[in-house]
């Protein structure tokens, strides 16, 4: 297995450009990012923030601080609101379960939408085991989830609701806002949950203004490190612990904190709303490069969710048809160029993505699919590469493949 990974990395030698694009999966780091994190691995606040002697101390005020600036930046009425979580995955596990669990005595049923991340349909799939029946809601032909149906699902047994601000695959912006309205009428009880990862740094998202009760933010969306993300949980909204262990600062989350990691999130929050507005209109024109170049020099390409401001700004999501997306993504990286066949969370399971599958994409359609997802740090340069030698590798696995029809 190693010796192939290697004949691999040796077919990559000589390429004199390199163009990342699979921000869906992990980012490349900014230095200033990496700058504020390095001084908390050695030389201050280096110890646990729940002692008492200067480095804990310095540990907890710089968790606090970098807890109260996300706090801010989401809309939370007060930092104890955040809870610290080694990942997305596990923000989210604490909220289905968490919320699922603590709140049982008011019902045993659970709502999602049909493209909801795999780190939430299958929590809530496992929460099957313990009893509580699972929704999902359907959504149209661009993954704009269905509200009639969602009225219709929501009734009184309705414990919690999830539905993602934006789909993590195919940019769709959700109607989260109309969703909770519809949601605390047919059950003031019913908690809702949104997974933030995709909107937070992207689209304009506030905690207080949506009136959700949890919602999830992740670091490494945002270009910060992997290893840290986020639970907002409104105040007086109870959740119970999924884990137990060492108690740190946070009640909901138990063990030491990860200083540096969390420093690393809160410089990265800041980088990107620093200049919100120019961050997002630079990664919506290179989106729109991208886009338009491939649309312009191929045919038999499908965009894959929404057009326009009901977008994500950064997401591209195409299906090239008669051109197998695994084999698309070791031709382009050959080229210096690194995209990926579907999420991470599902691309090795040799099946289409539910996502793609849910908007009535036929597996054909969704095995040649590209996710491609820009940053505010993409020039106009990099995506004139990737024009160049993105059309060339299609072209070339289409001949491969032979084929002339569509399924």
């Amino acid at each position: 297995m190693v010796e192939n990974v290697r004949e691999l990395l040796k077919a990559h030698e000589g390429i004199t450009r390199e163009v990342y694009l699979d921000n869906e999966n992990s980012t490349v780091v900014p230095q200033e990012v990496v700058d504020a994190m390095l001084p908390y691995y050695s030389r201050r606040a280096y110890g646990n923030p729940t002692l008492t002697h200067k480095p804990g101390w310095e540990a907890f005020e710089a968790i606090m601080t970098a807890a109260q600036k996300i706090s801010r930046l989401i809309g939370a009425k007060i930092l104890e609101e955040l809870t610290f979580t080694p990942g997305e995955t596990e923000a989210n596990n604490l909220a289905l379960m968490g919320a699922a669990f603590a709140n049982k005595h008011k019902g045993k049923k659970i709502v999602i939408s049909a493209i909801e991340p795999i780190n939430v349909l299958h929590v809530a799939e496992l929460l099957q085991k313990f009893g509580y029946t699972v929704s999902k809601v359907p959504v149209d032909s661009e993954g704009f989830l269905n509200l009639e149906r969602l009225k219709e699902t929501v009734d009184r047994e309705t414990v919690l609701v999830s539905i993602a601000a934006v789909n993590n695959e195919i940019g769709t912006v959700q109607p989260i806002k109309e969703a909770v309205d519809i949601v605390k009428d047919r059950n003031p009880d019913a908690l809702f949950h949104t997974d933030a990862s995709d909107a937070y740094g992207r689209v304009p998202f506030n905690v207080q203004e949506l009136r959700v009760d949890l919602a999830t933010v992740s670091s490494y969306k945002i270009l910060g490190p992997r290893g840290v993300g986020a639970l907002y949980v409104r105040e007086g909204v109870n959740v119970d612990k999924i884990l137990e262990g060492q108690i740190g600062t946070q009640k909901l989350w138990p063990g030491v904190e990860n200083t540096p990691l969390i420093v690393g999130f809160a410089k990265a929050s800041e980088l990107a709303f620093q200049d919100f507005e120019a961050n997002v209109n630079h990664m919506r024109s290179m989106r729109d490069k991208l886009v338009d170049g491939i649309f312009a020099k191929l045919s038999d390409v499908r965009l894959n969710g929404p057009r326009g401001d009901k977008r994500a700004p950064d997401n591209a999501n195409i299906s090239f048809l008669r051109c197998e997306g695994e084999a698309l993504t070791i031709e382009l990286s050959l080229k210096g160029v690194y995209v990926s066949s579907g999420s991470a969370c599902s691309r090795r399971l040799l099946q289409p993505s539910h996502v793609l599958v849910a908007i009535g994409r036929k597996f054909s359609e969704a095995h040649g699919s590209i996710l491609m997802k820009t940053t505010r740090y993409h020039t106009e340069e990099d995506i004139t590469y990737v024009l160049d030698v993105l059309p060339a590798a299609v072209n070339r696995i289409r001949g491969i493949v032979g084929s002339t029809g569509v399924d």
